[in-house]
This record gives C-alpha cells, sequence and structure tokens, in this order.
C-alpha cells in the first residue's frame, strides 16, 4: 500500500531550514523540496520511466517558483506521464525547441530569403535590397527570434525610416519584411506574417514629378560638378556625364552589361 504523503504548508516551504546534509520534504505526488547545507531550497519530482527505472525533474528554486507553481508542474508532468509522454524526455525536446527558436533570428532568416531570391534579381537589385535591411531593419529587429518579433517592433522599426523623409524606403522594407515573414511561415521558423498584417500604418507617398534641372539651372550645376570632381566617386562622376551626353535612362546606365560597350570603336549599342 502507497505511503500517504501530507501535503505541504506554504509556512513549512518558508521556514524550511538548512542542516548539516541535504534533506527532503515531501509533498505528495512525487514532489518534494530539497533544502541544501547552503540553504537553497529547490523543488524535484521523482518518477518511474516506461522502463521501470527512477528519474527526477527540476521544476526550479523557491522562492522564485513558489509551492503552488511547484504542484501546477507536477501535475502537468503526470497528464504527460499518463498519455505515455516521458516528462523529462518533453522537456528537453522543449528546451530545444526554444534554443532553436531564439537561433533562427530575423537577420539569419532574412539572409537566407535573399540567397534563395538571388537568381530572381539583377545584381543592383540585390545588393540595394540587402544594404537597405543592413542599415534599417537589421540593427533594430535583426537579433530578435523572427517567431517572437511583434507589431509594435515592426511598426516601430519602419516609422524610424519615415521620420527621416524616406517614405518610399520604408514602403519598399515593409513590403520585403513581408516577404521575408511568408519565407519564414513555409519553412516552420514562425506562424504568423506580421509585416502584411500592417495595414494603413505608413503614410501614403505623395506621386509626383521627379525633379528635373531647368535650362538656366543647368551651368551653374556643370561648374559646380566640376569644382566638387576630387571629392565625387568615380563611377559617379561618370555616369553623370554619360548621362549628360546621352540622354539615357538610370537603369540603362547602371544595368548595361560591357557586352554592349566596344571601346576600341567607341560605340554602345543598346539592343
Amino acid at each position: 500500500m502507497a505511503r500517504i504523503v501530507k501535503p505541504l504548508s506554504p509556512m513549512q516551504v518558508k521556514n524550511a531550514k538548512p542542516q548539516d546534509k541535504p534533506y527532503k520534504l515531501f509533498d505528495g505526488g512525487g514532489l518534494y523540496l530539497e533544502v541544501t547545507p547552503l540553504g537553497s531550497k529547490l523543488w524535484r519530482m521523482k518518477f518511474r520511466q516506461a522502463n521501470g527505472k527512477e528519474n527526477r525533474l527540476s521544476f526550479g528554486k523557491y522562492p522564485d517558483v513558489s509551492l503552488e507553481q511547484a504542484r501546477q508542474r507536477r501535475d502537468e508532468a503526470r497528464k504527460l506521464k499518463a498519455a505515455g509522454i516521458d516528462p523529462s524526455e518533453n522537456k528537453k525536446a522543449l528546451k530545444e525547441a526554444d534554443l532553436e527558436r531564439a537561433a533562427n533570428t530575423f537577420e539569419k532568416i532574412a539572409r537566407q530569403w535573399h540567397t534563395n531570391r538571388l537568381e530572381t534579381w539583377q545584381p543592383s537589385t540585390a545588393r540595394d535590397i540587402i544594404n537597405r535591411l543592413e542599415k534599417d531593419i537589421f540593427p533594430e529587429i535583426g537579433a530578435l527570434p523572427i517567431s517572437a518579433i511583434t507589431h509594435k517592433q515592426l511598426i516601430d522599426t519602419l516609422r524610424k525610416i519615415e521620420e527621416r523623409g524616406a517614405n518610399e524606403i520604408a514602403k519598399r522594407l515593409k513590403a520585403n519584411c513581408a516577404r521575408i515573414f511568408s519565407y519564414a511561415i513555409q519553412h516552420g521558423y514562425t506562424d504568423k506574417n506580421i509585416a502584411a498584417d500592417l495595414t494603413d500604418v505608413l503614410k501614403p507617398v505623395r506621386k509626383g514629378h521627379f525633379a528635373a534641372i531647368t535650362t538656366d539651372e543647368l551651368p551653374n550645376f556643370l561648374k559646380i560638378m566640376e569644382r566638387n570632381e576630387a571629392r565625387l566617386y568615380m563611377p559617379t562622376r561618370i555616369a553623370l556625364r554619360l548621362i549628360l551626353l546621352l540622354f539615357l535612362r538610370t537603369s540603362e546606365l547602371i544595368e548595361t552589361p560591357w557586352s554592349e560597350i566596344n571601346l576600341e570603336t567607341g560605340e554602345w549599342i543598346i539592343p
């Protein structure tokens, strides 16, 4: 016949004093409080595994874990055991899952997504996307587990970009974040796309004509460009001159392959 254990009272737990050797105060159902010579009070539970071997679970330290909380954890472990699940193995699996979630940060998943999409983008597009993420998103939420990021954290990140007047960049980054969260859902890293849920959060982008230089302003612009030649990045300086001479679209200039240019004949043939 099983020995009947009288449940502990909160006062018994509180008043338990250290002795020369560790000792146990039993509460029933396998739960007990272990008191060490140094005064630590540790909640533990003993149970038998399916193979008959005795095992123990640790529920934490008193008073961080109260008597009531320790009993709740004991009851949860007993329910698992009744369902044929080893409580210690279940605890280990949950811990491993928590570690995996913590390792799957937004930056890690975003870089995976970026690498996966590289073949579908022009090199300049790929560079622009990762540069924007590195500048505006990763410093704010990059180190957080992607499954733990809240709507508010993402909104605060995007609004910082808006505050410097970069509304269009904020809008594009929101769209890319939505794609990253979608990728994460499909690979089991999270179960929600918080970026896709953000509607009417960002300010609408006002559409208008791109700024254009006037005929009267052009001579002064050319003089300023010549005066600042030493400070201008060489490719930028060359690009500005080519646009003025050839009236190209920006995309035609920055994305053209070398195969279209013949330096010997001085010809550039755009198919």
